[in-house]
């Protein structure tokens, strides 16, 4: 048989939280963000599950051509633009809108050939500091595109910094809306937390808003709201089975460098998991797992394909037992993916990208 670790993509809690962040856009359609692979999901397995979306954001042209070849004909963003003159022609075979935020973006399309002009989407920089033009630069950048005969509808749009924590939007917003408000077009401003932290604000929602790691199920502003607080659902369970159960006694250590040490007798068990899988090896004992559906921790370092698990107190623990690493144990009981990725020191974005290509992936309803 096969190695038993396995990824399920769950597609009606795709459904579930895209909806879940439509109630709180105000009127806002929705971009469904899936770059990264769809935040390691597959693009192909998500998109079922994300169909209900206005439009899909993401960064890839060779995503936005499976798009396309998956049947999606409505509108589909790159969220950092183009990278050179050619990428334009094939955003004009695909029809894609394109974020512009630098001059040399605005160049290309001044030499780009085409007869049907362009949809753009022109980035200003309120706070974040790593994307779009500065305040003072923004209306020049918007005069230059507006002038061009390649360019057809101008959108705009910003990113918040800390919609996720108590600095909140007003800052960035009140940047936004004073070198924009009396420019025509569309605005785009609000990622998940915002949406959910403030998005019941027409304001912050706008026209278009950007939903990415809450519509996977991922709390945006984890260790003030966990998901369940925001009613959203796990969309990726990473599950494994115990292939070793072994008596430590006291004073024993186990894995690479011994650093864990049994303080009394114990039992161990070890789990088809590790860093090749996408499991992060820098988890320290006591990252949550969920054995048979029941809570217990990791012990010691996690190796390449291995890691280990207490069993102590767990009862009926045998070799084939099922392991949970993070989101729905088949009986329904749910690890936040959340839990892991704070206790390994990271964010849930990391551990869904970085999912290996060998785990093997089933798409479930």
């Amino acid at each position: 048989m096969p190695r038993p670790i396995h990824a399920f993509i769950h597609t009606e809690a795709l459904r579930h939280n895209l909806a879940r962040l439509r109630r709180s856009a105000a009127d806002a359609r929705v971009w469904a963000v899936v770059k990264a692979n769809a935040y390691g999901h597959g693009l192909a397995h998500a998109f079922e599950g994300l169909r209900a979306a206005d439009g899909f954001a993401l960064l890839d042209l060779n995503e936005a051509q499976t798009l396309r070849d998956l049947g999606w004909r409505g509108p589909v963003l790159l969220l950092e633009g183009v990278f050179e003159q050619r990428d334009l022609e094939l955003c004009s075979r695909l029809d894609l809108w394109h974020v512009v935020h630098h001059e040399a973006q605005i160049d290309m399309l001044s030499k780009h050939k085409t007869q049907v002009p362009q949809r753009v989407f022109l980035k200003m920089n309120s706070g974040m500091n790593r994307l779009g033009f500065t305040p003072q630069a923004f209306r020049s950048a918007w005069a230059r595109l507006n002038a061009l005969p390649q360019v057809d509808e101008i959108s705009l749009m910003t990113h918040f910094a800390r919609a996720d924590d108590a600095h909140g939007v007003d800052a960035q917003l009140q940047v936004f809306q004073q070198l924009s408000s009396d420019l025509p077009g569309e605005r785009s401003l609000a990622n998940s937390a915002a949406v959910l932290r403030h998005g019941a604000r027409d304001e912050v929602s706008a026209d278009w808003v950007r939903t990415g790691i809450a519509m996977y199920g991922s709390s945006p502003d984890h260790g003030l709201h966990d998901a369940a607080y925001w009613g959203l659902l796990p969309t990726m369970s990473l599950r494994s089975q115990l292939i070793s159960v072994q008596q430590l006694k006291a004073g024993e250590s186990v894995g690479y460098g011994g650093l864990f040490t049994a303080a009394h007798d114990m039992t161990v068990g070890t789990v088809a998991c590790g860093y090749a899988d996408g499991y992060p090896r820098h988890a320290p004992t006591g990252t949550p797992v969920l054995v048979n559906g029941v809570r217990t921790r990791t012990l010691g370092r996690v190796s390449m394909d291995m890691l280990c698990v207490d069993l102590s107190g767990l009862a009926s623990v045998a070799i084939g037992a099922e392991v949970t690493l993070w989101g729905c144990a088949s009986g329904g009981q749910v690890l936040c993916i959340d839990e892991v990725a704070a206790a390994a020191g990271t964010v849930g974005y990391e551990l869904m990208c970085a999912l290996a290509a060998r785990v093997a992936v089933t798409v479930e309803a």
